[in-house]
């Protein structure tokens, strides 16, 4: 898997690339730029007479077919509810998911914007209002292809990997010993978490996924989007110590109910799920260590400081998940 990724976007070259978007019927202008993204390959494309275009191209054996297209699908489903979503764009056979010589990639219209400011409690509220009428129509059918987010996927899988390919071994012993604990945490919060609802999110809903523009937030990348609690795309969005958290969270319940009922039941799920996002995270680079763009972007992952403080960090995730749990104000 990692040596056919690798090779398969060497293939990636502008005249490549130009060649895929004009498949579609588009004329490229020359102008071809990488923009930061790791897990697939995104370029900013321009395009003669017209405004420049995104395109993805996607990871080979990360997702089937029927999964992307799952994805695009819940986008239309936003985009025709007025919801601020960049959808992929659809060719003339009203094709979403294109294909051009081994590659499959899609097309977004560009989007202009800026960091969202999650300090500021006034866009906490309009987030709060934008991702609950999100939840409603994601509430509605359930995805069929698509996964759940899980404690033994990103939990359990996460740990065996470093553990048994990546940890160095000055601090294997510890590793072992705090994932072993975290995980037997984790699967008892998410066990008894049994009246929890499973719906479609965008699952990775932190501010680099979203961009304020208009004084409102446009979602992108839903790559990552999956069945899960509703609070997964709540949480990334507070910050700081216990008081602001707790007025954070007020704001953004305060307009999430405006447009679906907020389920503070779901709030103990918190902690267990920012310390799934460290485990899998950590993993997910391992998982990519031999795609070159890993190495390059990403200096500082398996050397002896990065483990000593992801060691530290599981540690602070151990005395989280035993703090009293956030309550709605």
């Amino acid at each position: 898997m990692p040596d056919q990724a690798k090779k398969h976007f060497e293939a990636l070259t502008p005249s490549f690339i130009m060649d895929a978007i004009e498949s579609q019927g588009y004329l490229c202008d020359c102008r071809t730029f990488a923009l930061n993204s790791y897990e697939n390959r995104v370029y900013q494309i321009g395009i003669e007479d017209s405004e420049p275009l995104i395109a993805k191209f996607y990871r080979p054996e990360r997702w089937s077919d029927a999964q992307i297209l799952e994805e695009h699908q819940f986008c239309f489903e936003l985009v025709e509810q007025e919801l601020p979503v960049v959808a992929p764009l659809v060719n003339a056979q009203n094709e979403s998911l294109c294909h051009y010589n081994g590659f499959r990639f899609t097309l977004y219209p560009r989007q202009g914007g800026h960091a969202p400011e999650f300090d500021n409690l006034d866009n906490l509220l309009i987030m709060g209002r934008t991702i609950g009428r999100l939840h409603a129509i994601g509430a509605i059918r359930p995805f069929e292809h698509r996964p759940r987010l899980d404690c033994a996927t990103f939990g359990h899988d996460s740990v065996a990997l470093i553990s048994e390919s990546f940890i160095i071994p000055e601090y294997k012993a510890n590793y072992d010993a705090l994932s072993h604990d975290l995980l037997q945490s984790l699967d008892e919060i998410i066990d008894q978490a049994t009246d929890t609802p499973y719906i479609r999110t965008h699952g990775d809903c932190h501010a680099g996924n979203v961009l304020w523009r208009g004084e409102a937030p446009h979602f992108v990348d839903f790559d990552d989007a999956r069945s899960a609690p509703a609070i997964q795309d709540l949480w990334m969005m507070l910050s700081g110590d216990r008081s602001r958290q707790l007025a954070q969270l007020a704001e953004i319940v305060e307009g999430y109910n405006e447009f679906y009922d907020f389920r503070p039941a779901e709030l103990r799920l918190i902690e267990a799920l920012r310390t799934l996002r460290i485990l899998h995270y950590s993993a997910w680079l391992a998982r990519r260590w031999d795609d070159p763009a890993f190495p390059h972007h990403f200096p500082w992952f398996n050397t002896i400081n990065y483990w000593g403080e992801h060691i530290l960090q599981l540690r602070e995730q151990i005395a989280a998940l035993n703090e009293p749990i956030l309550q709605v104000l």
